[in-house]
């Protein structure tokens, strides 16, 4: 479960980790209020959504009077960012940055502990740092947890200045903290910063937490309140279906948790050697459920994004043999009608995997391409969804 930005500073605020005074709005008054609030003065305005890119997309703004609040905050409201609508806005006072750095901790399923990662360079996109300068991302396991001679451990393999290590090392033991108490899976803040004054300060915090922990949070019920969520994602919850948005154009279907984070990654192989190189759009696990009415609520909800151009239905008969899973494809069209507009391309093995594919066969729709393996299904969806571009 991702917070937004203003979640993740409450949270941090809890745990004593410095932060700066946030307020949010969903509407001009409210901005205008908030402003106030914050004290008045240069002030930033972030839209609040589950989606990075936030100031590529022009929602993180500076503002410095009120009159300059109401024409920002109007501005990014409403806005859709990647399939993301900003209902909400955060505004914070403006920090006197002097320098920017990176940390993060996240769990370590390969090594089953934890992975702190740390960076004199902050504020920039961390994949790109990793992949073209790695020697610049420090990445310590983190067993028992982070205490000062762990944090010290940390910073110094970073390159911080021992100078630094006291001061910048006790913020990192209150991210633990945050980290450990709350049952997160990933806690990041990028950028952490020294403001000209000398104050160490966790500008953009980013908390993932896991799901599977809330019945140890009675408090975590406000996260699901649909501000800055995607209006597909409450669609689909609606209809019970485990789908979750992406940033990309590729729509995905599959059954089980694990063939679908599968066919993720081979969708992003695949699109890597084509033009606009085309990526997974969804998360959609339809489970052992491929009934007609259940095909039809999840093509329905990825056809209604509008990044998508075509769709890889990728399933593997066990106990929903694939002749149920092609019968509810072609029965799901129909109930679509003229709803159904993108190309789909189908894989199916396991049971009954001939019988599946005669009946995909013989339905002859124009929408439908059958291929046999998962690689060649995926290249054909990433093909088709870069010429939609």
């Amino acid at each position: 479960m991702d917070l937004l930005e203003y979640q993740a500073r409450d949270l941090f605020e809890r745990f004593g980790v410095p932060v700066l005074p946030g307020r949010i709005a969903s509407s001009v008054d409210e901005a205008l209020e908030a402003y106030e609030s914050v004290g008045g003065g240069t002030v930033v305005v972030k839209a609040q959504v589950r989606v990075g890119g936030r100031g590529k997309a022009g929602c993180v703004k500076l503002a410095k009077s009120a009159a300059e609040v109401a024409e920002v905050a109007g501005g990014i409201l409403g806005l859709d960012i990647h399939g993301h609508i900003v209902d909400t806005v955060m505004l914070s006072p403006a920090a006197a940055i002097a320098e920017e750095f990176y940390f993060s901790i996240l769990l370590d399923r390969a090594a089953n502990g934890y992975l702190a990662m740390c960076s004199l360079e902050g504020g920039m996109d961390i994949e790109q740092l990793a992949e073209e300068r790695p020697e610049a991302l420090a990445q310590v396991s983190v067993g028992d947890g982070i205490d000062a001679a762990k944090a010290k451990e940390i910073l110094t393999e970073a390159g911080f200045p021992e100078a630094d290590h006291e001061r910048i090392g006790l913020v990192l033991e209150k991210l633990w903290t945050a980290f450990k108490e709350s049952d997160a899976t990933l806690v990041e803040v990028n950028p952490l910063v020294r403001t000209e004054s000398g104050y160490i300060l966790a500008l953009d915090g980013k908390v993932t937490l896991d799901a599977n922990a809330e019945f140890r949070h009675s408090g975590w019920a406000k996260y699901h309140e649909t501000s800055g969520s995607v209006d597909l994602e409450r669609q689909a919850k609606e209809l019970d279906l485990n789908y979750v948005k992406l940033d990309g154009n590729v729509g995905v279907i599959g059954n089980g948790a694990g063939l679908v984070m599968s066919t993720l990654d081979v969708v992003a192989a695949a699109g890597l050697e084509l033009p606009g190189h085309p990526k997974p759009a969804n998360f959609l696990d339809i489970g052992g459920g491929a009934s007609a009415t259940v095909m039809a609520n999840g093509l329905r909800i990825i056809m209604s994004d509008p990044q998508v151009e075509s769709i890889f239905v990728n399933v593997f008969g066990g106990i929903t043999a694939c002749n149920e899973v092609a019968d509810g494809i072609v029965r799901a069209l129909d109930i679509l009608g003229d709803e159904a507009k993108l190309p789909i391309v189908v894989r199916l093995d396991g049971n009954s995997v001939e019988v599946g594919k005669a009946i995909l066969a013989e339905a002859n729709h124009p929408l439908i391409t059958v291929k046999s393996t998962m690689d060649e299904a995926a290249r054909t969806a990433a093909k088709l969804a870069s010429e939609g571009n």
